[in-house]
């Protein structure tokens, strides 16, 4: 009995099928499928080189290895949600826990008038103009919240902003785990 071959065209489709469909499957089973992974979490926060925003104090990796849980924000005047999220950072902040800025790719005047117009939340602020700093800390764009423990390490990454209902499921467990 002779065998026929399946013609290589047959064997293509059916392929890049099973491969979607591996990738579809391995996004759906992850515990949080819209969540971006860190590389960073677990490990001490990158170092912080940023000048300080004109007018306002800056920050340096000691204040991020200094007791306590804190938090460190990427965010930009030109960001609509970091606009939305600026009421819980100010609020946690308000609560005791340090809250530090990093304003990304924005232009210092910009970004003071925005801290004037909703109030500074940031125990330290620096700009980060060329985005190397967020590069190291691995953001994909703003806003981006890193909660930090009393060793200087990275407990969570959360991207998208902070408001009452991610602080509630997300953020909130994560300080309360640094702790």
């Amino acid at each position: 009995m002779m065998m026929r071959k399946i013609p290589i065209i047959a064997v293509v489709p059916v392929g890049i099928f099973l491969t979607f469909a591996g990738f579809f499957l391995a996004g759906m089973l992850r515990e949080n499928p819209d969540a971006l992974p860190s590389t960073l979490t677990g490990s001490i926060a990158p170092p912080v080189t940023s000048p300080a925003l004109p007018g306002y104090p800056a920050f340096d990796s000691a204040a991020l290895k200094a007791p306590g849980v804190k938090l460190v924000n990427f965010w930009a005047s030109w960001c609509a949600p970091c606009r939305a999220e600026h009421p819980t950072l100010t609020a946690l902040a308000a609560s005791g826990i340090p809250v530090y800025g990093v304003n990304y790719r924005d232009d210092p005047k910009n970004a003071v008038a925005f801290l004037k117009e909703l109030g500074n939340p940031y125990s330290g602020v620096v700009t980060d103009a060329q985005a190397r700093a967020a590069i190291d800390w691995g953001v994909y764009g703003v806003p981006e919240t890193f909660v930090i423990d009393s060793e200087g390490r990275i407990v969570l990454r959360f991207a998208g902003p902070v408001v009452q209902r991610s602080l509630k499921s997300t953020v909130q467990p994560a300080i309360d785990k640094a702790r």
